[in-house]
């Protein structure tokens, strides 16, 4: 199986990213939906964020197991030992590696408050076409990564630099038409946000964010890993919806940029 979705990756068009994740609330979630354990819910948000999924894609399938079940399920290195067939001590080894290769493309995350409230700016900024603002969100460094499979438009690379980004999100917005809602919604454990256009879901935006910048955004376009951002739960905007946003290719081939 490991095998054949190597080969799908290999022959996909464009980059490749994880499916991204719902959560039916928005960012403000009652008593009902809190977890019986704050710190449970912090790991599970960590283990299935994009940039850990992400750096997940860069392990070999031993190390991805072996952390997977380790550090996300809890699982001894005995009992991990028993399933893959290997020793404690070559488990262990391969944790720690893939430990380090998630601490090598994810820094410490920002308090999820204070990524709320950035990409709470980097929407507005958006909706507004402010260059400027949107610069001082992004880290100069910053990267977006578009997916659409070779179905939606998208870059076949990523774009980077914080000032090019900016530019080409500004240019995004004045092209976008006016029936595409921006609403903002948990992304894989994280604040983020969702496109639609006519209560249809078109895209999908992850961020990393690390103190107070942008460091990445991940734009999922594939319908086909859309799916589960349908409308109904997820289709309810938080506040007034903006004049544009992503409704065009969130991101444009390289070639057009």
């Amino acid at each position: 199986m490991l095998g054949s979705a190597r080969a799908q990756r290999e022959t996909y068009v464009g980059a490749w990213l994880p499916e991204p994740l719902p959560e039916a609330a928005g960012w403000s979630s009652g008593p009902q939906g809190a977890p019986a354990d704050p710190a449970d819910q912090v790991t599970l948000d960590e283990s299935v964020s994009m940039a850990f999924l992400v750096a997940l894609e860069s392990m070999t399938p031993a190390e991805r197991v072996a952390l997977i079940l380790h550090d996300v399920f809890g699982y001894p290195f005995a009992e991990v030992a028993e399933i893959t067939g290997r020793t404690p001590a070559a488990c262990r080894q391969l944790a720690s590696t893939a430990r380090r290769r998630v601490s090598a493309v994810r820094p410490p995350a920002a308090p999820r408050t204070r990524q709320a409230s950035i990409v709470r700016d980097f929407k507005k900024a958006w909706k507004a076409k402010d260059i400027g603002a949107l610069i001082g969100l992004l880290d100069p460094g910053a990267t977006v990564t578009g997916d659409g499979g070779g179905v939606a438009p998208a870059a076949l690379r990523p774009i980077e630099g914080g000032e090019q980004v900016a530019r080409y999100l500004a240019d995004l917005a004045h092209a976008a038409p006016g029936n595409v809602t921006l609403l903002e919604r948990t992304v894989n454990g994280q604040p983020g946000l969702v496109a639609q256009q006519d209560r249809a879901t078109v895209a999908v935006y992850a961020f990393e964010i690390a103190g107070d910048h942008i460091t990445r955004i991940w734009a999922i376009l594939n319908p086909r890993k859309l799916r589960p951002w349908a409308t109904g739960s997820h289709a309810h905007a938080i506040g007034p919806p903006p004049a544009a946003a992503a409704a065009q290719p969130p991101l444009p081939s390289n070639a057009d940029a």
